[in-house]
């Protein structure tokens, strides 16, 4: 499936949406997902706009189940605001003992394990840039428990190709999976897979056990390896630092003094706000450090030029913002590590995304206690 960086997209999946039938058949790898993630994560339309437009559509009960979806999305917004780079670090303790690899084995990247379930998930998410959410928690699993490569390596690899990458969300979700941002680890095996996505079924191979074996091997017993019967490596798309065909310039951009500039990032691909102009900005120094796909940076730089009618400018925002001392800019917050620090600059007017749910003041360390303090959302 293609995700085409344009409104008229986002309308597309949105008209498509049949909440009773994303109820009935999400947790199915061929359900009725509603594929809207990339849209979402890159600002084309915020939460509260997309619900208030569900909810003239479908009644309470057929739309419960999405809503709770983009609860936890909210949950793991309000850790990263309340923990903030916390998150990128084990906020508990793993099940397993061991040493953990810091890099993602060959043979996952180039989708040659042996594992059917796991070697089409990497293929699909080399290919597309998105994955079911059953695919991206067995992926999780299997790197974590079975290939005892830690979380964090696995989370940021995986970030890195996906066009809805969010670190809050993708590197939570990770640790959840992995045991140290909840009570106990995620576990899958072939049966698991076998029943929500068929056509992946992998009898015979390390997933093809019972939970119990499962637990012990996440606690107890170091990396499997491969299967024996592998299937032909394939190539993987690299992560690179910066978006191709953009030059990145040491030397920022100068403005008039006294007008007002819009800068439009990776996370605000809405609407400019009202300005003299806009400047589309890509902070070099994350990407550095949170390599994306020429995939990923392909659909945010094409959106940015339709927003912008220019070339984005890949520098340091920062330095951007401070040699324009004169210059109002505006654009919307996100605490995206160095874009947020750009943004506290004094003469940045930088609006917070808007929730659906009301954020806690005081952390909530586990969903169940976020939904309570929140209350009902439908």
């Amino acid at each position: 499936m293609r995700f085409e960086p344009t409104p008229e997209a986002l309308a597309d999946r949105l008209a498509a949406i049949d909440a009773a039938e994303y109820a009935r058949t999400r947790n199915f790898v061929d359900g009725a997902v509603t594929r809207l993630s990339p849209w979402i994560t890159h600002g084309f339309i915020e939460l509260p706009h997309l619900v208030e437009g569900l909810r003239a559509r479908f009644p309470p009960e057929s739309l419960h189940k999405f809503l709770e979806e983009l609860a936890w999305r909210e949950f793991f917004h309000h850790v990263w605001r309340t923990r903030g780079t916390a998150i990128l670090k084990d906020l508990g303790p793993a099940p397993w003992g061991g040493d953990y690899a810091k890099e993602v084995p060959q043979d996952v990247l180039t989708a040659s394990t042996g594992v059917p379930a796991i070697d089409a998930t990497v293929r699909r998410l080399h290919e597309q840039g998105w994955l079911h959410n059953h695919p991206r928690l067995w992926l999780a699993s299997y790197l974590v428990h079975v290939r005892k490569v830690h979380w964090r390596a696995g989370a940021d690899w995986m970030y890195g190709h996906l066009l809805d990458g969010d670190l809050a969300s993708n590197h939570l979700s990770w640790q959840w999976v992995a045991g140290t941002f909840s009570t106990k680890p995620y576990l899958f095996n072939a049966e698991n897979v076998a029943k929500y996505a068929p056509a992946l079924a992998s009898p015979g191979t390390v997933i093809d056990a019972t939970y119990e074996a499962m637990g012990l091997r996440a606690a107890m017993q170091p990396d499997a390896g491969p299967e024996s019967n592998r299937p032909e490596p394939t190539v993987p798309p690299a992560l690179v630092p910066e978006a191709p065909g953009i030059r990145h310039s040491a030397i920022p951009p100068r403005f008039a003094a006294g007008s007002t500039v819009a800068l439009v990032h990776p996370w605000c691909l809405g609407e400019v706000p009202p300005s003299d102009g806009a400047l589309a900005v890509f902070h070099a120094p994350f990407h550095e450090r949170y390599r994306w796909s020429a995939r990923r940076f392909g659909f945010v730089a094409t959106r940015m030029r339709a927003m912008t009618n220019a070339e984005p400018w890949f520098g340091d925002v920062k330095a951007l913002v401070k040699m324009n001392k004169g210059v109002r800019f505006v654009t919307t917050a996100t605490m995206n590590t160095g874009y947020a620090k750009a943004f506290g600059e004094p003469n940045v007017d930088a609006r917070a995304a808007k929730r659906f749910l009301p954020d806690p003041d005081e952390p909530c360390a586990s969903f169940s206690a976020f939904r309570k303090r929140v209350g009902p959302i439908a």
